[in-house]
């Protein structure tokens, strides 16, 4: 049951809910603008806010419900529950249904987290919001957060498997994000709330 649950979550954090959004709401592949990823920040700045939104609470639906399926359906203990969670968001980085292409899981974590433990999830969520109002860089302030998660795991004493779960999931998002470093040494990095010309 437990490969059972992994692979679920992995098919569901697959969904690439930011392209269907942008095709359904402005008839655009967000792939093809902005960053060209298909997460809550490019929709953000190539389609909208309601939008970006809607991509934000489906991504991390995906990666809670994930999470919620292996517990409570499967019946799982910690360590699956918790694998369940990060092939979530290995699906989200790399969807079976884009050729592996997808986004930077920063969302689905946020699911993930929220499922595991409401505290860290809060807290996590002020430090990336702190960091958003200082930099006006989504990806500075995601990559903050995500150093911060193994660090509060660590701090609130929770196991050693919690502990190796953030501290996979920050290195998922760090990798992920080396485009936006790149972009940030380089001076072109989009700020939050910079609009996309698609013309």
């Amino acid at each position: 049951m437990g490969f059972a649950a992994i692979i679920l979550g992995y098919l569901l954090g697959s969904i690439p809910f930011g392209l269907v959004i942008g095709k359904l709401w402005a008839k655009i592949d967000v792939r093809e603008y902005g960053s060209g990823n298909i997460g809550v920040s490019n929709v953000l700045r190539t389609v909208g806010p309601w939008p970006s939104l809607i991509v934000l609470l489906l991504d991390a639906g995906k990666g809670a419900a994930a999470v919620l399926l292996a517990r409570y359906v499967f019946g799982l203990d910690s360590v699956w529950v918790l694998l369940a969670g990060v092939a979530a968001i290995a699906g989200h980085n790399w969807p079976l249904y884009l050729q592996f292409k997808g986004g930077k899981g920063v969302a689905t974590t946020a699911g993930v987290i929220i499922s595991v433990s409401p505290l860290v999830a809060l807290i996590i969520m002020l430090i990336w919001v702190i960091s958003l109002v200082i930099s006006r860089y989504i990806s500075i302030s995601s990559m903050i957060a995500a150093l911060a998660l193994p660090i509060l795991f660590y701090v609130l004493d929770f196991s050693s498997v919690y502990l190796g779960l953030a501290i996979l999931v920050s290195f998922f998002t760090i990798v992920r994000h080396v485009p936006n470093i790149q972009r940030l040494i380089a001076g072109t990095e989009y700020k939050f709330g910079q609009k996309v010309d698609r013309n």
